[in-house]
């Protein structure tokens, strides 16, 4: 593998007085024909005497690369070149996921999820921007929040692993712009203020100790494209094979915001715009994370409801996935009309309350009128990003060959529910692909194989970026995604088809 780190064990010659080259030097000439021009910083400086000497002269270095070639980032007696050890990770605004990779064969070998500690500050990034703004101390607590949280990570994977993972030589970081932002220690306003002129969109290779990780080596913070189509949506990118593909592909990552990929190896067209927080089950009145007591799958028939809970314990709320199943099936149980309405009269589970139609989906859980209409500007926002885009570059959706689904909702979301509600295209099934967290999959495959980065230069390099909050006329082409599935239900022939199945 031509991983984004080496270990080499060399056996140097002692200095004697006829040859009393420097121990850095005689290190460099060791590394000389196989690496070129090696930096040696003066923390690794510092640990050469007395170590050669005690070592005999049989050593092994770390090798991390720095954007231009290669930095030593520590130095061990002997040969310790079979534990060699790297880490990924998407560094998400909610959730923080680190894996311990071996770098020899490229395997997992622990990983752990944290929530970001920067929640203490703000659910929303904007909470959090505004907090750090033009205040130095507060901003010091976000990028310190931030840190500390990487640092429970490492001491959680180094106990799992029985491996002190603060000596890998290398680690790469996948997130969106904001939160490279607040690793860096940046003012992140204007990430989101006119005209988006970003403090930096590519860091690129950062000393660990420089970010107050508490790691040996190197720190990859993968590159954004913009302001709002950040690191993570790179990640992405270079994980499914983008810029590789003779064939055109879809990739849309869908959250409070949504970052949308349309292209191939010769054309890449991005945009990113507000879809609204309804999938993270935030907004609904009943709605809640993806956790013990979340209903996460839904069937209805004949006005029986069936649940799937996670941690099979009663019901507390519903999450994102179950909030698309319950749509679904209202819509195909005629619960629900085209337009998103309750139809009371065909469920003796609705109730009206607070003047608003309520369904009852368990006890005392209910499914509101509001929650729908929240669920609904959603769903339409990010429908209409890929219907804008395919306009404007003249596709129709025969030409796409996969639609990718990337994130919790990609991974977790059943994509005949999807489908169902317009939240997805209407194209056979296999060609509709979950990607699963191709944020932490992009970093991984950067960390194995340096000769990835060439994709992301490519990527940078050749993508064209919209966003859709500028375009003037994208909420009037929404509003005919505004229904279920949508306002023409030509669009959605299958959906139609099994509704009317349903009906026999």
């Amino acid at each position: 593998m031509k991983a984004m780190s080496e270990k080499v064990y060399l056996v140097l010659q002692p200095p004697t007085e006829e040859d009393s080259r420097s121990s850095a030097k005689r290190i460099l000439d060791g590394l000389k024909d196989r690496f070129g021009k090696v930096q040696i910083p003066v923390r690794v400086l510092r640990k050469l005497y007395p170590l050669c000497q005690k070592a005999g002269w049989k050593l092994t270095v770390s090798l991390a690369q720095n954007g231009s070639g290669w930095t030593m980032v520590n130095i061990e007696p002997g040969d310790t070149t079979a534990t060699h050890y790297g880490l990924a990770v998407d560094l998400g605004s909610t959730t923080v996921v680190m894996d311990l990779v071996d770098i020899h064969c490229g395997k997992v070998i622990a990983s752990h999820t944290a929530v970001n500690g920067q929640v203490a500050f703000g659910n929303e990034i904007l909470s959090r921007i505004f907090y750090g703004h033009e205040d130095p101390e507060k901003l010091a607590e976000i990028h310190k929040a931030t840190v500390d949280t990487f640092a429970k990570l490492m001491q959680e994977l180094s106990e799992k692993a029985g491996f002190d993972v603060h000596q890998c030589p290398m680690m790469v970081v996948s997130g969106n712009t904001t939160m490279q932002h607040f690793l860096l220690g940046l003012d992140a306003f204007t990430v989101f203020m006119s005209p988006y002129a970003t403090v930096t969109t590519q860091a690129g290779f950062v000393p660990g100790w420089e970010l107050e990780i508490p790691l040996e080596g190197m720190v990859y913070i993968v590159p954004s494209k913009s302001n709002y189509v950040g690191g993570d949506i790179t990640s992405g990118a270079v994980a499914l094979g983008l810029v590789e593909s003779e064939e055109i592909n879809v990739f849309l990552d869908i959250g409070t915001n949504g970052e949308l990929l349309i292209g191939n190896r010769d054309f890449m067209v991005a945009g990113a715009g507000a879809a609204g927080p309804a999938l993270e089950g935030e907004v609904i009145r009943t709605g809640m994370r993806a956790e013990p007591g979340a209903v996460d799958a839904v069937r209805i028939r004949d006005d029986v409801v069936e649940l799937s809970v996670i941690g099979n314990i009663a019901p507390k709320g519903i999450c994102g996935s179950g909030i698309v199943d319950m749509l679904s099936e209202l819509y195909m149980e005629d619960i629900l009309d085209f337009r998103g309405k309750f139809l009371p009269e065909n469920s003796a589970r609705m109730e009206k309350i607070d003047g608003e139609w309520a369904f009852r989906y368990a006890d005392d859980l209910y499914f509101y009128q509001s929650d729908v209409d929240q669920f609904i500007a959603t769903k339409a926002a990010a429908y209409t990003m890929v219907e804008y885009m395919m306009r404007k570059i003249g596709l129709e959706m025969e030409h796409i060959s996969k639609f990718y689904l990337a994130g919790a909702f990609g991974t977790h979301i059943k994509i005949e529910s999807g489908v169902t509600v317009g939240l997805y295209p209407d194209l056979p099934t296999e060609q509709i692909q979950c990607a699963g967290n191709s944020s932490l999959l992009g970093a991984r495959m950067l960390l194995l194989n340096r000769e990835k980065l060439q994709d992301v230069e490519k990527f940078l390099e050749y993508t064209d970026y919209i966003q859709f909050g500028e375009v003037a006329n994208f909420v009037d082409i929404m509003s005919a995604a505004q229904g279920i599935p949508h306002l023409d239900i030509s669009r959605y022939p299958s959906v139609a088809a099994s509704k009317a199945a349903r009906k026999k």
